[in-house]
């Protein structure tokens, strides 16, 4: 291990000192950082190893002249306060209602302490109570615990009544108080945890009606009536940009000026986020640096002295992040700015990067789970990789005086894309290829032109408002090309990118390379004048402050490497790294040999994804939200609806890396088995689909099979008989529905008509049932018995024992029949259920021939995902439990 750190490439990175010693703050900061991150991710044990392991970096860097002892000591500390106080703010953030089960009647008194959302049939919002009642119990409890309030609203005049409610109002509220729902499928999002770390909040009190909501106004100078106004003042604001501004633009000119994301479009969101681009939409440091000119211009008009104006432009900062609505990017560029403000006013400024490790601890100190808000992360992360790594890429490029800016803007995007792309695949599992091109484009258009013409027209709107619309109507033309490009760009699939979620150490890695890759790229314009000296004398290989061993290892290899092959070295090393790093990221499973097969929970509905031993990728069914809408109920519609298809089943299928599906299979036309795949076939490219060869006078099946029909995927018919070898250990063979003649029929009631298969993955068997009752069951059974029915021989061989069983219809009552379970033999089943279901699925009759014939049960909506990985061994199982 010695020899390889003394080798000279990497050596050559620790020539100048790692300047430990010359920015103490930012690397007490990075050891803050990595202590918070530790306790945050790690069990207590491994807080410690790690631990252990940032004393042992210390001191080696200590004992190499790296470091100073007093750094390194002031460092390790850092590290361990910051990781003694993340574990304490755990141990602390548990909820004072100790109640055992997971539902409960209650009455609770409190203070609305967040804006009130006001969004379709819900009105929602956070409260602290200071007293709750549970049903059952004598006395309210005398406690201080925040609650997530979702109130149901009944009538579209609801709607008014719950926006008049205010941050700050006293509330009484009556409902049921319910744990919030955690992650139910592998790498799915846990609503739960991210409401406890980053919320504090452990309980839901669901409020039916307006009736059961009593608000009065509260003191009006606490903290939340403070905020409250704040509120009010954003929603005033927020109000005139509707008024300057078309219904489609509005909600992305408020984003955009005011930091007001809620209004914006679902589906424009999409599109920006496609490409990369929704950090424009995120008040950040460029918006705090527009207020800070435009405000320190007024100033000056007025004559203050600098000193004052410096005072008074400190002071205003937080009034700007309040009322941008303190996001972590926006108070990460509020501090950094006050805290530059300051220093200037006491003639001490410092570089960028104390501003920004500054920041960083002053935020985690005030709320350590801000270490796992994604914006943080970003924000910061972007911010230190620009200071970092733009001057040296810079100096790398040609000195160009034409052109100069162009230049300088193409090394920022690019520098920006590096660093955020690790973060990007980890928590979103896609990157646009063109997303470089439109950040080029974009971000200066919107943020130079677009967002300062907004900014001035709503002022300006409000002092004359002829004035603002005119100068509005400048930027609504520059909105509709922006949007005419993002979504011309946006559509390009081919260019569209998935990434499974890649591991921490991969992260890490990327850093590191990246970090490599720019510590070099300086040197490589003079190459060619250091190539030509080759003859300075040893000690100068390390530079004041470096570490002198590279002429050890010459002397020991019995030559001296010159400068220039030291760095082409390193250089190659790190793109060799980087290019590995990349390779594995896009194909994690490359050389996997087992199989998985994944019964996923999207509620009461269908959805099964298949990866084989060989790489192909199957779906079988994507779930379906339903909806019992009547005529005159639109306005119950949430601007966001929950569609499973796009918040389920697409995420899932990205986060295991689904680059493509090789086959889609519609086991029938019915909306809780296909109404998501619509959301499938618009992320995931499709290369051939099985269906039950028949059509239903259905929005949703029709749109389906439009769709693919306009995508030119091949559609194939599933028969009786049929048979489909996916790879050397994969096979597929329809079991029902049996062949219908020519023409494509017209089915309504499609459960009996559903696609059964027959699946074998190596040697273990699944059968997947769609929703068939006992009639086609016992049809099958008839067929399997046919010695001329035309069937694989190798189902003929393993119809005596099927490994898993998908249960049909959930677990239907009319499915599932003792002669089904007998015949097949089934070791384990598997239920795709929603939880409190109103079908009363699975049935106690299902269940009770499931134990009879003595089967493993698992099921969705108690067990979560159900996973099997298969391999030559056999089958192992794995269930996702809700907690």
């Amino acid at each position: 291990m010695h020899l390889i750190l003394m080798r000279p490439e990497v050596l050559f990175l620790f020539e100048g000192g790692m300047a430990v010693n010359r920015r103490p703050l930012v690397w007490f900061a990075v050891f803050w950082i990595a202590g918070s991150g530790m306790a945050a991710h790690l069990s207590s044990v491994g807080t410690a190893l790690a631990l252990c392991s940032a004393a042992v970096l210390l001191l080696a860097l200590a004992l190499l002249g790296q470091s100073t002892r007093r750094l390194a000591v002031v460092c390790l500390i850092g590290c361990m306060l910051a990781a003694g106080e993340r574990m304490w703010a755990d141990v602390r953030n548990a909820s004072a209602l100790d109640l055992p089960g997971d539902s409960h009647e209650a009455e609770v008194t409190g203070t609305i302490v967040s804006a009130v959302e006001v969004d379709g049939d819900r009105a929602m919002f956070r409260v602290t109570a200071d007293a709750v009642r549970v049903s059952g119990e004598a006395a309210p409890r005398k406690i201080r615990e925040r609650l997530l309030v979702q109130v149901r609203l009944a009538e579209r005049p609801h709607q008014e009544v719950a926006a008049a409610w205010h941050r700050g109002d006293k509330v009484r509220l009556a409902g049921e108080l319910a744990r919030p729902a955690g992650a139910s499928n592998s790498g799915g999002f846990d609503y739960r945890r991210y409401l406890e770390s980053s919320q504090h909040i452990h309980w839901l009190l669901k409020v039916k009606g307006i009736g059961a909501v009593q608000a009065a106004p509260g003191p009006g100078w606490t903290a939340a009536a403070v905020l409250g106004r704040v509120d009010a003042a954003r929603d005033w604001l927020g109000a005139r940009m509707e008024q300057l501004y078309p219904a489609d633009q509005s909600g992305y000119m408020k984003g955009l000026v005011l930091g007001i994301r809620e209004d914006l479009d679902p589906e424009q969101f999409q599109q920006f986020s496609r490409l990369g681009l929704t950090h424009i939409l995120a008040i950040s440091g460029l918006h705090v640096a527009v207020f800070v000119y435009a405000l320190g211009a007024i100033l000056r008009l007025l004559r203050l002295t600098r000193e004052r104006l410096l005072v008074t432009l400190i002071a205003a900062v937080p009034f700007y992040v309040l009322l941008s609505g303190s996001s972590p990017s926006v108070v990460r560029a509020g501090l950094m700015t006050m805290l530059a403000l300051l220093a200037a006013r006491m003639d001490k400024l410092k570089d960028g990067l104390h501003l920004l490790a500054a920041a960083a601890v002053g935020m985690l100190i005030w709320n350590p789970s801000f270490i796992e808000d994604v914006g943080f992360q970003l924000s910061f992360a972007v911010t230190a990789g620009l200071i970092l790594f733009v001057p040296p890429v810079r100096r790398a490029m040609p000195d160009w005086r034409k052109g100069k800016s162009l230049l300088d803007l193409l090394v920022v995007t690019v520098v920006a894309q590096a660093v955020s792309f690790p973060l990007t695949v980890y928590y979103f599992n896609q990157f646009h290829l063109l997303s470089i091109p439109a950040n080029l484009v974009l971000v200066p258009f919107i943020s130079f032109i677009v967002m300062p013409i907004g900014a001035v027209a709503l002022i300006l709107g409000l002092l004359w408002p002829l004035g603002g619309q005119l100068l509005a109507a400048v930027s609504v033309y520059a909105n509709e090309w922006t949007f005419l490009l993002v979504s011309w760009l946006g559509d390009a699939e081919a260019v569209r990118t998935v990434w499974a979620t890649p591991p921490l150490w991969w992260i890490a890695a990327w850093y590191l390379a990246l970090a490599v890759l720019c510590r070099l790229l300086p040197a490589a314009p003079a190459a060619d004048s250091a190539h030509q000296d080759e003859t300075l004398p040893l000690q100068e290989t390390a530079a004041a402050g470096g570490l002198d061993a590279a002429p050890i290892w010459e002397l020991l290899e019995g030559r001296k490497l010159p400068v220039w092959r030291r760095r082409s070295t390193g250089l190659s090393l790190a793109l060799l790294a980087g290019a590995g790093l990349l390779f594995y990221a896009y194909s994690p499973d490359l050389l996997k040999s087992a199989a998985e097969v994944d019964v996923l929970d999207v509620g009461q509905g269908d959805s099964i994804y298949i990866r084989t031993a060989h790489g192909k990728r199957i779906l079988i069914d994507g779930g379906g939200t339903l909806s019992f809408r009547k005529a005159g109920e639109e306005w119950k519609e949430r601007s966001d609806p929950f569609e499973v298809g796009s918040k389920v089943v697409v995420p899932l299928l990205m986060k295991r890396g689904v680059h493509s599906l090789d086959l889609l299979v519609l086991s029938h036309l019915d909306s809780d088995h296909i109404r998501g795949l619509q959301a499938v076939l618009d992320a995931i490219p499709v290369r051939a689909i099985i269906w039950n060869g028949s059509v239903k006078h259905a929005e949703d099946a029709e749109g389906i099979l439009r769709t693919a029909v306009r995508k030119g995927i091949p559609l194939y018919r599933a028969e009786t008989g049929k048979q489909w070898k996916l790879d050397a250990d994969t096979e597929l063979t329809v079991l029902w529905p049996p062949a219908a003649g020519e023409g494509v029929p017209v089915i309504e009631d499609q459960n009996d008509d559903s696609v059964v298969l027959w699946m074998k993955i190596y040697q273990s068997a699944f059968l997947l049932s769609g929703d068939i009752s006992s009639t086609a069951e016992s049809a099958i059974i008839a067929r399997m018995r046919d010695q001329n029915a035309v069937l694989s021989p190798s189902v003929s061989s393993m119809a005596s024992r099927v490994d898993v069983l998908k249960i049909a219809h959930h677990g239907s009552k009319y499915s599932t029949s003792e002669e089904w379970l007998r015949f097949w033999k089934p070791l384990q089943a598997a239920i795709s259920v929603g939880a409190a279901n109103t079908y009363g699925h699975p049935h106690p009759d299902v269940l009770k021939r499931l134990q009879e014939q003595d089967v493993t049960t698992f099921r969705t909506d108690r067990d979560g995902e159900i996973r099997y990985k298969v391999d030559r061994s056999g089958i192992y199982e794995q269930t996702i439990r809700k907690n």
